[in-house]
């Protein structure tokens, strides 16, 4: 399938640094405001657990040994839950004269080769910090026929999700049943976003992937941590797209996916099975509640799961490869040997190609953004 989106090494889990200001808006495709972009900074987001499936909390950027292609990284910026970025390879007076990491994003005009190919350009620290506090949190609801029985139930649960979040989260609610609905875009509101829950209406078909990828289109420009949890009843019958296209621009823009399914596994294998698959491919987790309790159940997991996260990220040395990247975590120093490791695998660094993604979240336009 021919991607609509270019962004250089975005594919490492990257976002471009546009701050987010007012409510944003989405004009006519024919009035967007073009944007080329390139960054070259890698995000990770890693959840670490113990053998119970206990989080662990406390770890230091030098717990985290990071190679890409096994090519040693260096790490960039270091964060737990919401906690403030710090830049591990600058002094703690200057962190501190910055109010938080004085770390570098890369502004400046960058290659797929990786941060060697860079023309330096540092950030502030506060806008470093402002970029890289809380998530920014997607929720796509299944309004199809398929959701009819549950439906209230769903909204509940959904509801409650969002009232939970975290202060620093900016949330969006999306649905879809054969076409995606932006109902409520990015915002810090819940009074706006629960409002955006209970406006919904059933629909007929589901078209789940193609929605999906939308979905990820559109965080693909953010910066930070971003998340999307699908609330679905599995079964697709209207998409033209397959999951693993799903799956791989999810790697490719370091978006986690959370499904939850209010179908068993075993009552819809397929389904089942390629929700397990995408979750896992972008560090996310898949569920399957059959009813109303375990829905709730798995929501308040996901929402564990979001504050408990670290995010890691660094610039890529040089690495001749221009295909797929493989990622590797490890935890060193002493005890942590026992501790498990979940976050995605790699990326792949995305072809030259010319879109516009219709939604620019950040800026209030539509963004074409272009590898260089």
């Amino acid at each position: 399938m021919k991607r609509n989106l270019t962004i250089a090494n975005v594919g490492a889990g990257l976002s471009v640094l546009l701050l987010l200001a007012g409510e944003p808006q989405f004009p006519a495709q024919d009035e967007a405001t073009h944007l080329r972009v390139t960054v070259n900074l890698v995000q990770l987001n890693v959840a670490v657990t113990d053998s119970k499936g206990n989080y662990i909390s406390g770890l230091k950027p030098e717990n985290f040994e990071i190679t890409e292609d096994k090519i040693p990284q260096r790490i960039g910026t270091f964060e737990e839950g919401n906690g403030p970025a710090i830049h591990p390879g600058e002094s703690n007076e200057a962190q501190s004269s910055n109010g938080s990491a004085g770390a570098g994003l890369d502004a400046g005009p960058a290659t797929s080769g990786g941060a060697e190919d860079a023309t330096p350009g540092k950030i502030s620290g506060a806008e470093m910090a402002s970029a890289m506090a809380g998530a920014n949190i997607f929720i796509l609801f299944d309004t199809s026929n398929y959701m009819y029985r549950g439906f209230v139930y769903a909204q509940d649960a959904i509801s409650d999700f969002v009232r939970s979040m975290d202060s620093a989260s900016q949330i969006a609610f999306y649905s879809y049943s054969r076409d995606l609905s932006r109902a409520t875009i990015l915002t810090a509101d819940r009074y706006r976003v629960v409002n955006g829950v209970r406006s919904t209406v059933a629909g007929d078909d589901a078209a789940l992937y193609n929605s999906l990828l939308m979905t990820v289109k559109d965080a693909a420009v953010l910066t930070g941590r971003k998340a999307i949890v699908v609330f679905s009843n599995g079964p697709d019958n209207a998409s033209s797209v397959p999951p693993e296209d799903v799956a791989e621009l999810a790697q490719d823009t370091g978006t986690i996916i959370y499904i939850v399914s209010t179908r068993l596994a075993q009552d819809d294998p397929v389904s089942a099975a390629a929700f397990e698959r995408v979750s896992r491919a972008t560090g996310g987790k898949a569920y399957f509640a059959g009813n109303w309790r375990k829905e709730k159940e798995a929501f308040s997991s996901i929402q564990e799961d979001l504050s408990h996260l670290y995010s890691v990220s660094y610039y890529p040395q040089a690495n001749p490869n221009r295909g797929w990247r493989s990622i590797s975590v490890k935890l060193v120093g002493p005890g942590v040997e026992k501790y498990h490791i979940r976050t995605r695998d790699g990326y792949r660094l995305l072809p030259q190609t010319q879109i516009n993604t219709g939604a620019d979240l950040a800026t209030g336009g539509g963004a074409s953004v272009d590898q260089q």
